[in-house]
């Protein structure tokens, strides 16, 4: 593994860049599968999505054929899209933890595993309250968010660990999108194939979710790593004290056996064949610009360091904002298929036309988390940072919450004044309202590191649970405000707006 130093800046998607001096990369070496840290990047997004697949596997089928094959009210659906959001908010908060002590990957492979369970039970229901428990315990599902997100701080540096994140959440979030389109068509074929709706829909979990979440899960165990540094417990060996000069490196105790003089290791074997790839070391950082991330690892919880956590200001910034944005996606993939309905059904607008339309607002998660209006918005939370420091990605946070409200609120309006609105002037509205909504999940998670670094699980898990909680309060707004459709639109649209702008006054650290 040749070495050599670079000052480089811009982001490389082929060479692996080091930080010597805690092992991760502040490159984005994702065309590459011959390094450790485009591996678990691409191992993180993918455990992810196909979480997203199975646990809103039931919003694109429930609007129509599963509504009717359990006999449904209206209201028990949108009880239903609330209860499948309770079990991940605890699951988050407990996930934190875990990754703290035990590392993302084995939480990561554990969850896809618990998830299958009862994914794989979805067709066993027949009653309202056997889809409220199989809904709810699917929601262990969404807890991998945290993991996702821990694993890619982990292992990218903080130059690029907006752009990392923001990526990997939004590749992972996209899942949602998929789901409506794979499970309408999967619904379909099968009833194309002779069977029934009752056995079709119930089919259909057993065909995709189940073996993909299992599937994922090996792959995670197998090919992933826990650290830069290698496992776990090794992680603290990863920082530089200072003793090896501005470009040493220090290789997992695993590799050191095979290092050569100039840093190359002889066995081309370990890790998929890395002794040919290029490594650049950067040089250690002018102390203007070194910040309590570049030194923190993970510590395991306990009760001081929980109790310090919760009562710093800080912690809620990003948490306060994640409830306003990433609630409001949950509640909008919940409930979108089912509005499209409710607004235009017709001999020729059904449940695959909802879906499939509902589907673009997870779809635009690969574009929009990472790429943000018309430039990149991890990425330009990156550029931010390296410009204004870190108030500079929490003030673009905060604008892109308050234009996701303004959104909202216009797009609740529109619907309720006119008697049939245009389905094209709502799709339009709801594909430039994901854009800002999205957009803003990716900057609050390029902010999240900045924040308690030392517990980036726990603080990972308090953020994504309030998220959870803002998608429940959102679900029970859509619930209770049914009728007029805008209504609920428009009173989500002021809660981000106040939230928002309520929490822009909090303090956050310069670099």
């Amino acid at each position: 593994m040749a070495v050599r130093t670079s000052t480089s800046r811009g982001i490389n998607f082929w060479e692996v860049v080091i930080n010597p001096t805690n092992l991760k990369c502040s490159s984005l070496p994702l065309l590459s599968l011959r390094n450790q840290y485009s591996i678990n990047f691409h191992l993180a997004w993918l455990g992810f999505f196909v979480a997203f697949l199975s646990w809103f596997a039931f919003s694109p089928l429930i609007p129509d054929v599963i509504k009717k094959d359990l006999k449904l009210t209206s209201a028990q659906v949108g009880n239903s899209n609330v209860v499948s959001l309770c079990a991940t908010l605890i699951v988050r908060v407990v996930a934190g933890p875990l990754v703290d002590r035990y590392g993302p990957r084995k939480v990561m492979a554990g969850l896809l595993v618990l998830g299958a369970i009862p994914s794989g039970l979805a067709g066993t229901v027949h009653t309202v309250d056997g889809l409220y428990l199989i809904r709810f315990f699917i929601g262990i599902l969404g807890g991998t968010f945290v993991t996702c997100q821990a694993w890619t701080t982990a292992f990218f540096d903080k130059s690029v660990v907006g752009t990392a994140n923001a990526l990997a959440a939004g590749w992972g979030n996209s899942g949602g999108g998929v789901t409506f389109v794979v499970m309408i068509a999967l619904f379909n074929g099968l009833l194309s194939s002779g069977l029934t709706p009752h056995v079709a829909w119930r089919a259909a979990f057993a065909i995709v979710p189940v073996p993909c979440l299992l599937l994922v899960a090996a792959a995670v165990m197998v090919f992933g790593t826990d650290h830069p540094a290698g496992k776990w417990s090794d992680r603290h060996k990863a920082i530089a004290h200072g003793h090896g000069g501005p470009e040493s490196v220090h290789l997992p105790e695993d590799r050191k056996e095979n290092a050569s003089p100039d840093g190359s290791t002889d066995d081309p074997e370990k890790k998929g064949g890395q002794a040919d790839i290029r490594v650049t070391v950067e040089p250690v950082q002018d102390l203007n610009t070194v910040s309590e991330l570049d030194h923190a690892v993970n510590e395991p919880l306990t009760l001081e360091i929980a109790l310090k956590v919760i009562s710093t200001p800080l912690t809620w910034l990003p948490a306060l904002a994640y409830l306003t944005t990433f609630g409001y996606e949950l509640a909008i993939d919940a409930n979108l298929a089912n509005i499209y309905l409710s607004l235009y059904k017709s001999k020729t607008f059904g449940q695959t036309k909802a879906g499939y339309i509902a589907s673009i607002f997870g779809f635009l998660n690969i574009f929009t988390r990472p790429l943000g209006m018309h430039f990149l918005c991890g990425y330009f939370g990156d550029l931010v940072y390296r410009r204004w420091g870190v108030p500079g990605k929490k003030y673009l946070m905060i604008c892109f919450g308050i234009a996701q409200g303004l959104l909202s609120l216009g797009l609740g309006m529109y619907i309720d004044n006119h008697q049939h609105p245009s389905l094209s002037v709502v799709i339009g509205l709801i594909v430039i309202l994901a854009m800002a909504n999205e957009a803003a999940n990716g900057v609050n998670f390029s902010l999240v590191p900045h924040c308690n670094p030392c517990s980036n699980g726990f603080m990972s898990g308090i953020v994504g649970g309030m998220g959870n909680l803002g998608g429940i309060i959102y679900a029970l707004v859509f619930r209770l405000q049914p009728v007029p459709v805008g209504k609920a639109f428009w009173i989500a649209g002021i809660i981000a707006m106040g939230i928002n702008l309520l929490i822009s006054v909090i303090r956050v650290p310069r670099v």
